[in-house]
C-alpha cells in the first residue's frame, strides 16, 4: 500500500470514527418511532397482539385489553383474571384524562375479628384470607364499554390461542417462576396447573394452560357476567369454601370498579398525573414536589448528589403514604395537604445534603409483582395500564378448573384498627400498582414501572430523567435506578451501572447499599409511549429489565390497491 493510499485510508477511518462518536449513548435500545400506533409490554408476543388489534382498527383500549389478557397467560405469576387493575386514559381529541380504579374489595366477612377467631394475629401474606374480589374483568368491561371499537369477543382470541396451543417460556418469566415454586407446592391445584410434571417449565419449554383458555373463552362469549355471576364465579366460591375462605356470591356479584379523577402536581414545567388513593400514586407526586426544592445535580442523574436527594425525598414521601393512605370511601385521605408545595418545602428542609436519614417519620398534618403496559393508537389516544396479582402467583390459590390464581392484595391491609388501611369487609386495601401520565405542551407521555413499593420512586426517577436531564423515554427507562428493601431505613438496592465513585460517596453519607447487576428486575420493569400532538408522531419504549418490546402497528400495505 502506498503512503498516499495509507493516508487516505487512515483519514477515512478517523472520519468514520468521528461520526460514530457522535452516536455514542448511555442506553442500549432505540426509541420506536412511527406515525402509527405502538403497544409496549413486558412480553413481545403481547405487544404484537396489541399491535395487530390496532391494525384491525381497534382503539388503544382494545389493544390494551388484548395485550393484558395475553400477559395473564404468559406471565401467570404477575397478573391475570384473579387480580386488579388501574388505568389512565388520555383522549387526544378532547385532551381529557380518565382514571379507572378496578381494585377489588375484601369479602364482607373478611374482618379483623375473623382473623382473631382463627388465631391469626397479623395480616397473612398468602392463602385464602388474603384474597380480595378480583377487579380486572370488570375493569376491562368498563374500559371497553366507554372507549372500545372492536367486538369484545375478538380481543381475547390471542390469549385463548396461546393458552390452548402453548408458548415457549421466556427468560425472565422462567426465573420468576422458579423462585415461586415452593409456594406453588402448597396448593394442589396450583401445582397441577403451573408445575407440569412436578417442575417449573424451563426457558424455551412449551407451556400450555387449557383451563385458562376455557375460562377466557367463557368471558369472550358471555362477558363479565361469566366471572362475577356465572361458571367462573361458582368455581371461585367453591375454591374459597374448600379452603375456609369468606368469599360470598354477593361479594362477587355486587362488585363494581369506578371512574376516578386523576391527581397531579407540576414538576418544573411538566404536569405529572397519578390516580388517587387507595393507590400510592400520591407518594410519587410528593417525592417529585420534594425533589423540586433542589436543583438537578450538574454531574448527572446517577451522581451521588442527585441520588442522595432522590433517596431522601423518597423516604419522606413513603413515610407519609404509609401513615395516611387507605380507601377514601372509609375515611378522608389528606391528599391536598400531602401534595401542597408548602408541605413539600417543609419536608425538604429535613434533608441533610451530606448525611442519610435512617429514621424518617411521617409529617404532621393539620385537620411486587405486576405487569404494566402502555398503548398509543394512530389518533394519539394513550392508555397507561397496570395490572397485578400482587405477589408472584398472588395468594398461591388457583381457582379449581379455571387455570388462574387469585390475588393476595388483601395482604396489604393492616390489623391495627386505628390505621386508615385497617382490614374491613367491602373495603379496598392500600395498593402499590400505579399507572402514570405526564405532559408539557404538545408532548404527552403514558408511562409506568411495576414492582410493588418500587413504583412511586421509580416513577419519580423516570420523570426527573425526562424533565431534568432531557432524556428520551427509552433512555429514561434504561437509566440506572435504586429501590427500597424490606429492611427500610438507610438500606437501598442500587444497580452496578452507577459509578463506583457515586457508590463510595453514598456509602460515606451513611447509605447502606446492596449493589445488584447492571439490569436488575428488582428495579421494576417499565414501558412508556409518547405522542407529539403537533407532528402526530408516536414514540415507544420498553425496559430491557423485562422480556418485552414496544411493537409498532404496521400500515396496511400488503393487499391494498395502488
Amino acid at each position: 500500500m502506498s503512503s498516499r493510499t495509507a493516508a487516505l485510508a487512515f483519514l477515512a477511518f478517523t472520519t468514520a470514527a468521528a461520526g460514530l462518536s457522535a452516536q455514542d449513548r448511555s442506553y442500549g435500545r432505540s426509541v420506536v418511532i412511527t406515525e402509527y400506533g405502538i403497544v409496549a409490554t413486558s412480553y413481545l408476543q403481547a405487544s404484537q397482539a396489541g399491535a395487530r388489534v390496532l391494525e384491525q382498527g381497534g382503539s388503544a383500549i382494545d389493544a390494551g385489553i388484548a395485550a393484558n389478557a395475553l400477559l395473564g397467560v404468559a406471565e401467570p405469576m404477575m397478573n391475570g383474571m384473579g387480580g386488579d387493575l388501574f388505568a389512565i386514559y388520555w383522549d387526544a381529541k378532547t385532551g381529557k384524562l380518565y382514571g379507572l380504579n378496578a381494585s377489588g374489595w375484601a369479602p364482607r366477612a373478611l374482618t379483623i375479628e375473623h382473623l382473631k377467631a382463627k388465631g391469626v394475629a397479623g395480616m397473612p401474606q398468602s392463602g385464602i384470607d388474603t384474597v380480595t374480589v378480583p377487579g380486572v374483568v370488570d375493569g376491562w368491561t368498563k374500559l371497553h364499554d366507554r372507549f372500545g371499537k372492536l367486538a369484545w369477543r375478538e380481543l381475547f382470541q390471542p390469549a385463548i390461542f396461546y393458552a390452548d396451543h402453548g408458548y415457549p417460556v421466556p427468560e425472565i418469566i422462567h426465573d420468576y417462576w422458579k423462585d415461586s415454586a415452593p409456594g406453588l407446592m402448597q396448593n394442589p391445584e396450583s401445582q397441577r396447573v403451573f408445575l407440569p410434571g412436578g417442575t417449573v417449565p424451563e426457558t424455551g419449554q412449551i407451556f400450555r394452560n387449557p383451563d385458562v383458555a376455557q375460562a377466557l373463552t367463557r368471558i369472550a362469549n358471555e362477558g363479565e357476567s361469566a366471572f362475577y355471576q356465572g361458571t367462573i364465579a361458582q368455581a371461585i366460591l367453591k375454591t374459597s369454601a374448600e379452603l375456609g375462605g369468606t368469599m360470598s356470591a354477593d361479594d362477587l356479584a355486587q362488585y363494581s370498579s369506578e371512574w376516578v379523577e386523576p391527581i397531579s402536581t407540576r414538576y418544573r414545567d411538566w404536569t405529572v398525573y397519578e390516580l388517587p388513593p387507595n393507590g400510592d400514586g400520591m407518594a410519587a407526586l410528593e417525592m417529585l414536589n420534594i425533589m423540586e426544592q433542589f436543583k438537578p445535580a450538574p454531574d448527572g442523574p446517577h451522581s451521588a448528589a442527585e441520588l442522595h436527594t432522590r433517596i431522601e425525598a423518597m423516604k419522606l414521601a413513603y413515610a407519609d403514604v404509609k401513615a395516611y393512605d387507605g380507601d377514601p370511601r372509609f375515611g378522608k385521605i389528606p391528599v391536598t395537604q400531602l401534595l401542597s408545595k408548602e408541605y413539600a418545602a417543609k419536608r425538604a428542609r429535613l434533608i441533610d445534603p451530606t448525611r442519610a436519614n435512617c429514621a424518617v417519620t411521617p409529617g404532621a398534618l393539620s385537620g411486587s409483582d405486576t405487569t404494566y403496559l402502555s398503548v398509543v393508537d394512530r389518533d394519539g389516544n394513550i392508555l397507561s395500564f397496570i395490572q397485578s396479582n400482587y405477589s408472584a402467583f398472588g395468594s398461591g390459590v388457583t381457582v379449581r378448573g379455571m387455570g388462574f390464581v387469585l390475588q393476595n392484595r388483601g395482604g396489604l391491609f393492616s390489623v391495627d384498627p386505628a390505621s386508615p388501611n385497617a382490614l374491613a369487609g367491602r373495603k379496598r386495601p392500600f395498593h402499590t400498582i400505579i399507572p402514570a401520565f405526564m405532559e408539557r405542551g404538545d408532548q404527552h407521555i403514558g408511562f409506568g414501572i411495576m414492582g410493588g413499593m418500587n413504583q412511586p420512586l421509580a416513577h419519580a426517577q423516570f420523570v426527573s430523567n425526562v424533565v431534568d436531564y432531557k432524556m428520551n423515554i427509552q433512555a429514561a427507562l434504561e437509566e440506572p435506578r435504586f429501590t427500597v428493601t424490606t429492611k427500610l431505613g438507610c438500606n437501598i438496592v442500587i444497580e452496578s451501572r452507577v459509578t463506583p465513585e457515586s457508590i463510595e460517596q453514598l456509602t460515606k453519607m451513611g447509605h447502606v447499599l446492596e449493589v445488584r447487576k447492571e439490569y436488575s428486575t428488582t428495579m421494576g420493569r417499565g414501558q412508556a409511549v409518547l405522542h407529539d400532538s403537533t407532528t402526530k408522531v408516536n414514540n415507544g419504549a420498553s425496559d430491557p429489565r423485562a422480556d418485552g418490546a414496544a411493537a409498532p402497528e404496521a400500515p396496511q400495505i400488503f393487499g391494498s390497491t395502488p
